[in-house]
């Protein structure tokens, strides 16, 4: 873990840095221009144990200035990926990204898409509907950015498809490499054409859970980096956690640095990226199919005496 001025760090050599600091004051000592991709899930404002809850204007005024500092380190050809849910006060829901694109549009951002991530489990309501989503935006500095289509795209569904008429008639009308998949992805690679970024949120039985609340998936990460920056290239989180998206960088043969003001999340994640270089860090693959449970599984099935309720009864219960 570093405090000292980072300036003399980034270098190709120096594989990634955690820093323990707050991150107003971490930002300050990086170097101006350094990173190719800035990615994080900053804290929601909801009271959780590594936040101090205040006013939704209050908030959002504090996370403009880190905001501003960001760009400041941000290269010509990158990008910020904001990730975020919804701030609740007293049962009225607050959607993050909507204040938080005017922010970044204030600041001469573009905003390149605005991704959905759908998840099975997520908060419980009574009086609304069950949140299961947050959204992740993509701005970019320039117009002249980092983007390696290549990298992401998928099959495409009919391969063999040629021009029926024109100059071009005969000729294979898709890309051979495959098609660009769109803005709300699936979770396997081959399906990022269907509908959500449907990667499940990090909870109890799922192999990378660790003690951090609110931690989200490394295969999060994993799709804007390759997307988004080249081998070597620099990435930042401002608000790291247990290193989620520095073992997602760093993963892929990028460069990382983590800035997290929790000392025992800085442990964590240093622990796992030496898990990940022993060979140790259990992971989701990218690829992997969402879990369905099986009709055999006694959990899974209606109860009996469920099925026997009336429709009323139902309702009632």
């Amino acid at each position: 873990m570093v405090k000292e001025p980072l300036f003399e760090y980034l270098d190709p050599e120096t594989e990634y840095k955690i820093i323990n600091d707050d991150s107003s004051k971490a930002l300050s000592t990086l170097k101006k221009e350094q990173f190719d991709l800035i990615i994080t899930s900053p804290p929601y404002n909801i009271g959780k144990s590594y936040e101090v809850k205040t006013t939704i204007e209050a908030y959002l005024e504090e996370q403009k200035q880190i905001i501003k500092q960001l760009i400041n380190l941000l290269s010509d050809e990158g990008s910020i990926c904001w990730q975020v849910g919804n701030y609740i006060e007293k049962g009225e829901v607050f959607p993050l990204d909507i204040f938080y694109y005017q922010i970044f549009k204030s600041l001469g951002l573009k905003l390149r898409n605005r991704i959905v991530w759908h998840f099975g489990h997520g908060l419980h309501a009574s009086n609304r509907f069950s949140g299961r989503y947050e959204t992740m935006l993509w701005f970019t500095k320039t117009d002249d950015y980092i983007f390696n289509l290549d990298d992401v795209r998928v099959p495409s569904k009919y391969p063999g498809k040629r021009h029926f008429k024109g100059p071009n008639k005969g000729q294979l009308s898709g890309n051979p490499k495959g098609k660009n998949p769109s803005d709300i992805w699936e979770i396997v690679l081959r399906d990022w054409e269907k509908e959500l970024w449907n990667i499940p949120n990090v909870k109890a039985n799922h192999p990378e859970k660790t003690e951090h609340p609110c931690q989200y998936p490394i295969e999060l990460v994993e799709r804007c980096v390759l997307a988004l920056t080249n081998k070597n290239s620099w990435v930042l989180d401002p608000f790291a956690g247990v290193g989620s998206a520095v073992i997602g960088a760093i993963k892929n043969d990028r460069n990382a640095i983590g800035i997290e003001q929790d000392a025992s999340y800085c442990k964590i994640a240093e622990e796992r990226i030496e898990d990940l270089k022993n060979g140790k860090l259990k992971t989701r693959p990218i690829n992997k199919p969402i879990h369905k449970p099986s009709k055999k599984d006694k959990i899974a099935r209606t109860p009996k005496e469920w099925q026997q309720l009336t429709i009323d009864e139902q309702k009632k219960a």
